[in-house]
């Protein structure tokens, strides 16, 4: 055969009936009849059946062919034949093949039987599991998610960036960072760009963008929380107040989600889910409203902020009371964001901050707001934190010869991909996650 493949399943249609294509994939099934064997092929886009005759191909080719182990790896020449039986109304029924890896058995794990496998072994066998149709799914809408955010952030003037992941200092504090050995000198893997996307507002880029890992050395074992997960972060100047951030971002998620639901149909469909796009602008809570609101349902709120099970009470009363599965917290106190010491404080009231969070189906999916750029705030602000001036120096340069008001955000992809699609764990959502017990595959 002079090519292993001429076109995919989904590509076969009508106008190839009675014509000769090459398909080639993995063996996932053989059915046999007598002299008449089927062969499910599957491949990316699909499965197409070979309808495999004892007398038309000869009792060795037939043998070889219809023995083989499932999950063997095969390229098939074949005549494309109508059929009212086969699922997708055709059959191949081949002239040639060509075994390109016959599979060891038993398989560590089944891609179509029913039988139930817990996440850990899924994941410790990630190459077959990625294998199952909607598995594949979940990371094809990843793909599609990510186009449509590039789609809206190219088309509004964004310059994507890329920053340094090994740092000599932390934007959120020492207490998660992955501390590594940089030629004998110490240094950390990067939380977050936020101390380099600031940096390029003094540039005059204006409104830029990243997507990129990010690594956090949280001792968290939750459905919600990786230890190296990717990360959107946008940064915006020139801006009058937290407002126009939020409003850059609404739209986005809804561009984003807009985009999916157009592009993606195939893969939902496979994953039986629906895109409810949102509604533009998005719902605004202030942070002490919503206290409230919990209080009066009866939650505690230790320290005064609000928990997980706070934000699914949260969502659960929004969704109830408005529709809505989006909505921004506003207005965050400075005691709960004193750590965050480039977040903007409000002029008028010193206590409150402009910074949000914005959450969906009951989950925080995004935090950020205005940035202080006035040099001598800003200083006040990371002494407060006992900060070592001189490790940010690098960054405090840029505050000293000219920087606008700028504000920006950063989204966990992940999380956005295991909210988005209602998935139970968001190592669903990586292909090989990284966790406070997983370091292999």
């Amino acid at each position: 055969m002079e090519r292993y493949r001429t076109v995919y399943s989904s590509e076969i249609g009508s106008e190839h009936f009675g014509k000769e294509v090459t398909v080639a994939g993995w063996i996932q099934n053989i059915r046999k009849k007598g002299k008449i064997s089927f062969i499910v092929l599957r491949d990316r886009e699909g499965e197409v059946q070979v309808t495999c005759l004892k007398n038309e191909m000869g009792d060795e080719n037939y043998e070889k062919l219809t023995t083989l182990a499932r999950e063997s790896v095969v390229s098939i020449k074949g005549i494309v034949q109508q059929s009212n039986v086969a699922h997708a109304g055709f059959e191949i029924l081949p002239k040639e093949f060509e075994i390109l890896n016959e599979s060891a058995t038993p398989l560590p794990l089944g891609v179509v039987d029913k039988v139930g496998v817990d996440l850990d072994t899924r994941l410790n066998n990630r190459f077959m599991d990625l294998r199952k149709p909607e598995v594949e799914a979940i990371f094809a809408i990843r793909s599609i998610l990510l186009q449509g955010i590039r789609d809206y952030l190219v088309k509004n003037g964004y310059i994507e960036i890329n920053t340094p992941k090994i740092v000599s200092a932390g934007a959120e504090g020492g207490a998660t960072l992955f501390g590594i050995n940089y030629f004998g000198k110490g240094a950390y893997l990067a939380q977050s760009p936020q101390l380099f996307k600031q940096s390029m507002m003094s540039t005059g880029f204006d409104r830029v963008f990243e997507i990129a890992p990010a690594y956090r050395a949280e001792a968290s074992d939750t459905v919600r929380h990786l230890s190296e997960f990717i990360s959107l972060d946008i940064e915006i100047a020139f801006i009058k107040s937290s407002l126009d951030v939020m409003n850059e971002l609404e739209k986005l998620i809804a561009h984003s989600m807009d985009y999916v639901k157009r592009n993606g149909e195939k893969y939902l469909k496979v994953l039986n889910v629906s895109i409810n796009v949102p509604r533009v602008p998005f719902r605004k809570i202030s942070h002490a409203e919503c206290v409230r609101i919990l209080k009066e349902k009866g939650k505690e709120l230790p320290g005064g902020d609000i928990d997980t099970e706070g934000e699914k009470l949260l969502g659960e009363i929004v969704r109830k009371e408005y529709g809505d599965e989006f909505f921004f917290i506003t207005d965050f106190p400075t005691e709960l964001k004193r750590g965050t010491f480039y977040a903007m404080r409000k002029d008028e009231n010193p206590e409150l901050t402009g910074y949000f969070d914005l959450e969906y189906k009951g989950q925080e999916l995004v935090s950020g707001g205005q940035r202080e750029h006035r040099l001598e705030k800003l200083i006040a602000q990371m002494k407060e934190n006992n900060l070592n001036l001189e490790s940010f120096d690098f960054y405090l340069k840029a505050f000293q010869y000219g920087m606008p008001p700028h504000g920006g955000f950063g989204l966990g992809v992940e999380r956005f991909v295991q909210k988005l699609l209602d998935l139970p764990n968001i190592r669903e959502t990586v292909l090989f996650p990284r966790d406070r017990l997983r370091l292999v595959p």
